[in-house]
């Protein structure tokens, strides 16, 4: 079998193991057992494997990292999502875009550079809980990786090397108005209030641009209010995902969003910001080199 085939063969082994984020071991098992048959070094934190060569990170610069993890299957899916599908060059499985081909190529390119004795300065890690930005994952990994200069991550982009990304923030919110009985016309209509903060949060502007990321985007995508048919609602509560970038923070596009809003807003965590390298950062030259 042909290098190439062997890794086939890997991620679609690994695309029939359920791995929602949280409930990773059964994946994680799989490739820890993989990995130390090819008589790698591996420490496994959770159920995050960061591999090397010799099994420490002493000189290591370079990481190379994806996740394991997935969201799970909408009722959608016309196949079973954990029964890869191999037809006409394509896999088709719950988690083969994302990122499950990323898994398998950057463990390809590991091997293949430890093979070549290019491996001294390198770093695999296979994460967990990315779906959900959980704290065992990526955040449990940080105090292991102190020395690393530098990480590629793999991402369904297209194979277009990415430098930047968007932040995230789960933003709650509640209209509140005065309950009444419909057929009464009385009270006041927290939904109604809502859809007036819904106006002015589609008209947001954001007139700095970004040189890497997009404006950020702001949308309201749960909401729930009501009791009974007859019963005006006084309270609506809501949910926004709003994505910032590198010119708008999560803190300044909070104070945005509820400078526009009567509702009552709070963010769920500020933590996930936006992030982006510095344009004299060694990526770059690489990159240059590739084009």
């Amino acid at each position: 079998m042909t290098s190439t085939g062997k890794y086939i063969e890997q991620l679609l082994k690994l695309l029939s193991i359920p791995a929602m984020s949280r409930d990773e071991k059964e994946r994680s098992d799989y490739l820890e057992s993989y990995l130390e048959k090819q008589g790698y070094g591996i420490q496994r934190i959770h159920h995050n494997l960061l591999v090397t060569t010799d099994g420490t990170m002493k000189g290591k610069k370079i990481l190379l990292n994806s996740h394991m993890d997935t969201v799970a299957p909408t009722r959608g899916w016309n196949t079973d999502p954990f029964q890869p599908l191999l037809e006409e060059g394509k896999i088709t499985a719950l988690g083969s875009n994302d990122a499950g081909a990323s898994v398998i190529s950057l463990l390809a390119a590991f091997e293949e550079l430890d093979a070549s004795d290019s491996a001294s300065e390198l770093a695999l890690l296979i994460s967990t809980e990315e779906e959900v930005s959980g704290a065992k994952g990526m955040e449990a990994m940080l105090p292991f990786l102190e020395n690393i200069s530098m990480a590629i991550v793999g991402e369904p982009t297209g194979m277009q090397p990415a430098v930047a990304e968007r932040g995230l923030m789960v933003i709650d919110g509640v209209a509140t108005g005065k309950s009444g009985h419909a057929a009464r016309n009385e009270g006041v209509n927290a939904i109604y209030l809502l859809t007036e903060d819904i106006a002015h949060i589609r008209k947001l502007q954001f007139p700095e641009k970004s040189r890497w990321l997009p404006e950020p985007t702001v949308n309201v995508t749960m909401i729930s209010a009501g009791t009974n048919h007859n019963v005006i609602p006084d309270n609506c509560t809501f949910v926004i995902d709003a994505r910032s970038n590198d010119i708008y923070s999560n803190e300044s596009l909070l104070e945005i969003i509820k400078s526009c809003c009567k509702s009552n807003i709070q963010a769920r965590s500020l933590r996930l910001n936006s992030s982006s390298l510095p344009e004299d950062h060694t990526a770059f030259d690489l990159l240059k080199k590739m084009k």
